[in-house]
């Protein structure tokens, strides 16, 4: 493998969902590709669903606590995007509260009616249909990780996912989150947060409906700084308190837009992180921002995810200090990041494990897989651990080892001939808590089904055509692989080409190459 092909490779996996053979076959080098998948990325494509459309009224998504309503003088009112001041820009007008629910494409508008007042018919459709609607934003979301020419921007929205881990029950809120994240994920993080922390989604996943003067919720104010911007250990149980005060008010409403509701706000003095003041929640994300923490924080975060799990202070210093001075740029700091020469270092090549997503929309890239139903996509998802939209907790996906256990590693290898041999697949899902139904039997968690699906191997016939049938296995590893193939596994590749008619050989050695441990780093 040559050193260009290696670093591509490596570039197109850590900043999208894995090279195409026609990425490789370009020539082009590192620095090349990087500029490139910065302005294929610079588009912005909402996540739609017309399939999103519901004949049954959903529970509504906001339930207002007793005695809420509209403030005194009878308006409600949006605070100004502009308010974190200095350190952040206004965000796109389409990205603005009041406008989020055109990013939905069309969706009805879901009419409230209370749970209690429907019938076990009625909640049972009304579950078949949320389940189904976050099924189709799922795998909607997988095609597009796999077929985008904007890979960047789809990595980066997969990043934030994790990061504002968020789950809730209405699958148009969730979208909504979701193509917010998308608008914002390569911009400014003073504009992302305020975004994401203005999402009714995200208010309703932290309990902020139910923050209210002389009543506070401590619980959104905590994980925006543990979880969001600072982390533990650099702001005080106190500032966590007064924090919480400075976002009473904050709420939304039942179609799913932030609102502001001023007789909920307490108005009252508040000291948070050394600064006293009458402050509002946009003031207290802008004293979040201003402290060099934050970007320290969050550059170290985007570090484990994009280059190793284990932190090297020597690099990312660097990179906070410019992201701090950047005004907290996004996309600077991943340009920064993949140009360091110390990104392609053998340290940092083939050293992550695929998180069962990033394996998926691999696998689909790479070789064009294309499912007749899309339903085992799901099923995989869930087997694996990672299923979009399903955050464990509101701390995300926590990576790295955690994805290889007995069980999952044993459908990780099993994966490739399910797909591209159009085998049968069982198993046996965990029961989850958190599910829309959860109390279910083992039987009824039971899948088991052929998959059917086709494979566009035309690109990577065309790259191995000048190379030797008793060559072409080892060849192919350099396409597939990240790290070198173990001389017995290229043993078993080649044995499992030779065991097939010629038509079948190339199928047999992509799927062959796939299921070994290797194809699980990155």
């Amino acid at each position: 493998m040559t050193t260009t092909q290696q670093h591509l490779q490596h570039l197109y996996w850590r900043a999208g969902f894995g090279p195409r053979p026609e990425d490789l076959a370009s020539g082009v080098s590192p620095r090349k590709a990087l500029r490139q998948l910065l302005r294929d990325s610079e588009k912005v494509e909402l996540l739609g669903n017309p399939a999103m459309q519901y004949q049954e009224p959903l529970t509504p998504f906001v339930a207002l606590p007793s005695g809420a309503g509209t403030p005194q003088n009878g308006m409600v009112t949006t605070p100004d995007q502009t308010a974190l001041g200095s350190r952040s820009k206004q965000p796109p007008a389409d990205a603005s509260p009041a406008n989020r629910g055109e990013l939905l494409q069309g969706m009805n508008t879901l009419p409230l009616l209370r749970r209690e007042s429907m019938t076990a018919q009625q909640r049972k459709m009304q579950n078949d249909r949320i389940r189904q609607a976050f099924y189709a934003m799922n795998t909607g979301w997988l095609g597009r990780m796999a077929t985008s020419p904007a890979q960047l921007r789809e990595k980066l929205t997969f990043f934030w996912h994790g990061h504002f881990a968020c789950r809730v029950r209405r699958p148009d809120a969730a979208l909504q989150l979701n193509n917010t994240i998308r608008q914002l994920a390569l911009g400014k993080f003073g504009d992302l947060l305020l975004a994401v922390s203005k999402e009714p989604a995200m208010l309703q996943f932290l309990n902020n409906q139910q923050n209210r003067k002389q009543r506070p919720n401590e619980n959104f104010a905590r994980e925006v700084m543990e979880l969001f911007t600072m982390g533990r250990g650099n702001y005080t149980e106190k500032d966590v308190k007064e924090a919480a005060r400075a976002f009473t008010g904050w709420g939304y409403n039942g179609q799913s837009q932030f609102v502001f509701r001023a007789n909920q706000h307490d108005e009252d003095p508040k000291t948070f992180l050394g600064h006293t003041g009458n402050f509002t929640g946009e003031q207290v994300l802008r004293i979040i921002l201003e402290q060099p923490r934050t970007a320290e924080f969050i550059a170290t975060k985007m570090y484990r995810f994009f280059v190793n799990d284990t932190p090297h202070p020597a690099h990312i210093q660097p990179l906070a200090q410019a992201f701090f001075k950047s005004d907290y740029d996004i996309s600077a700091l991943v340009e920064q990041m993949f140009s360091a020469e110390w990104f392609y270092e053998a340290a940092n090549v083939g050293t992550r494990i695929k998180s069962p997503i990033e394996l998926l929309a691999g696998i689909k890239r790479t070789t064009g897989l294309q499912l007749a139903d899309s339903k085992p996509l799901i099923v995989f998802q869930k087997a694996l651990g990672q299923t979009l939209f399903e955050p464990p907790n509101v701390a995300g996906w926590p990576g790295g080892r955690n994805w290889i256990d007995s069980s999952s590693l044993l459908y990780r290898l099993q994966l490739p001939s399910v797909l591209l041999r159009n085998a049968e697949f069982q198993v046996a899902l965990k029961e989850d808590e958190n599910d829309i139904a959860p109390q279910v039997s083992k039987s009824d968690r039971t899948f088991r089904q052929q998959v059917k699906a086709t494979v566009q191997l035309a690109p990577i016939q065309a790259m191995l055509a000048k190379t030797a049938p008793n060559q072409q296995a080892a060849k192919l590893s350099e396409l597939l692989l990240q790290t070198p193939i173990r001389p017995e596994n290229l043993a078993l590749v080649q044995k499992a080409a030779d065991a097939v008619p010629a038509e079948g050989r190339l199928r047999a050695m992509v799927t062959s190459m796939l299921s070994l441990p290797e194809y699980q780093l990155m």
